[in-house]
């Protein structure tokens, strides 16, 4: 097995060990990105600095420095976290070329733990949109089929980590943009608590709901990069004090669970909706039958509240993202704009915002603008706000009888690019799994879970905790990670092919 195709946790056995090295780690997804990259298009900037990093984590490591678990492993970083000595755009012309004066909080924390950033990850434009389409700077393409979506807002990261180009990668999740991209490539993504893990140098959209979290391509590499990057920030302050348990020592324990008996696993009703696609319905109600045979107790809830989470979201989000991306007004910084023989300030803001953002973030924009106004306030904000406590309170009383929920991470396989882009209610349907978790501010992860039957396109299962109960996403998904492997005889993405998965569907037809 190439070093691209290695896990993180694989890949820090063998770094620990002396038998290769960070540079010849990072020599090789570097040499990843350049031969594949033109077609996936994960990456929006490629970090020349990183060979220089790994020489240097290298250095320490000779020199019997005691260094983290993942010291030296690469990782991929999404547009959206603010970094020293590299652009970080969010996927806007507003800040093409834009080079922060400081790191995010998490960007810290890696380069704390000795990992190599590889670069930054593209994204539809300042985290608005479904399937990475909206970008900027051009769509990223699925792995598994180059005519579809990888699944948005962070779909650079889930196909960098999907097409080997990173192990792991970080993303972030307002309404699913990490869960729904990693359902849609076979990868594992995780939204955390809210709060759990630092906004600070995350370029937000909607403070209310955004959080950063991991992509990858276990469970257990999802954990080791949530260990890194969680805990408490003085400089965020929504951030919680909590002192929390290693996510990585769930997962391993997960791993090596014999049974699920005890477990009180919840289907939402509201979330396994007769309308889905019949290969991701499948797919779903296998991996319940699998966990029931494991001894787990699948129990039915409803959490009929849910059934206007998309419309709660779809107002809360742009009332926050309007107020937030005011400051993108020309006069501070990034994109200015000057009109032809001049004028106000009114005209260069006006110029600017017009060029310098895209269709989408000027509807989102308009609709926020709308819902905050004299007049409206109450009727549409307040009223949207109202239902997020409905949703909240429909989650409190499911987790009254169950110890998890689940769902399918998203209610189709990847679509084909330009299908749904003059149709966005279409694509803010494609989140209708994933927003209640972030409306009430719970933790969520995707977990691949097979192939569609009709597509052969990865489907996902979105496992829910309560707020602080992340541990509980590593020790079940560690758990069921297992079975499905064992199921299969391998992993989902092991048996990917260099581009696209004619092959692998060939191969491993009937297996899963």
């Amino acid at each position: 097995m190439s070093l691209i195709h290695l896990s993180a946790a694989e890949l820090s056995v063998k770094l620990t060990s002396g038998e290769i090295s960070s540079v010849e780690a990072t020599q090789a997804h570097l040499d990843r990105i350049t031969a594949v990259d033109g077609d996936i298009k994960a990456f929006l900037h490629v970090n020349a600095a990183a060979l220089e990093t790994a020489a240097a984590v290298d250095a320490k490591r000779a020199a019997g420095e005691t260094l983290h678990e993942l010291a030296g492993v690469p990782i991929a970083i999404k547009d959206v976290l603010c970094t020293i000595g590299m652009p970080s755009t969010s996927g806007s012309k507003m800040l093409e070329g834009w080079i922060p004066p400081y790191d995010a909080t998490v960007v810290t924390r890696l380069h704390n733990a000795n990992l190599v950033l590889l670069g930054k990850t593209n994204m539809d434009e300042f985290a608005m949109g479904s399937s990475t389409e909206h970008s900027a700077y051009g769509p990223t393409h699925n792995p598994w089929d180059l005519d579809r979506i990888p699944g948005g807002s962070g779909g650079g990261s889930a196909a960098a980590v999907s097409a080997f180009e990173a192990p792991i990668a970080l993303g972030s999740d307002t309404g699913g943009s990490i869960r729904q991209p990693a359902a849609l490539t076979g990868s594992v993504g995780v939204k955390p608590t809210y709060g759990s893990v630092s906004r600070y140098g995350a370029i937000a959209l909607a403070s209310s709901l955004d959080q950063v979290g991991p992509v990858s391509r276990t469970v257990l590499d999802s954990a080791l990069v949530h260990d890194i990057i969680g805990g408490h920030d003085p400089r965020d302050s929504t951030s919680l004090k909590d002192a929390w348990p290693s996510f990585a020592a769930a997962a391993r324990a997960g791993a090596k669970a014999e049974s699920l008996k005890g477990l009180r696993v919840g289907v939402v009703k509201q979330l396994d909706a007769p309308g889905f696609q019949a290969g991701v319905s499948q797919r779903f109600h296998e991996s319940l039958e699998l966990m029931a045979d494991a001894g787990a107790e699948i129990i039915e809830v409803s959490a009929p509240n849910f059934e206007y989470a998309v419309a709660a979201y779809y107002l809360i989000l742009p009332a926050e993202a309007s107020s937030n991306l005011a400051r993108f007004d020309s006069v501070r910084f990034g994109l200015r704009v000057n009109p032809k023989g001049g004028g106000t300030v009114e005209d260069v803001m006006a110029a600017t915002r017009g060029a310098g953002f895209g269709a989408e973030v000027k509807r989102r924009i308009i609709l926020g603008t709308y819902a905050l106004s004299a007049g409206y306030y109450d009727e549409y904000y307040g009223s949207a706000q109202k239902v997020r406590t409905l949703i909240q309170r429909d989650f409190d009383a499911a987790f009254a009888q169950v110890d998890v929920l689940v769902s399918p991470s998203a209610p189709t396989t990847a679509y084909k690019l330009g299908e749904k882009l003059d149709d966005p209610m279409a694509m803010y349907l494609g989140d209708v799994t994933t927003i209640p978790a972030n409306l009430a501010g719970i933790p969520g992860m995707s977990l691949p879970i097979g192939l569609a039957p009709e597509d052969g396109l990865p489907v996902g299962i979105q496992i829910m905790a309560p707020a602080r109960g992340d541990e509980r996403l590593y020790t079940l998904g560690a758990t069921l990670e297992r079975m499905l492997e064992e199921k299969w005889g391998h992993t989902l993405l092991s048996q990917a092919p260099d581009l696209g998965a004619t092959e692998m569907f060939a191969a491993t037809e009937g297996a899963v």
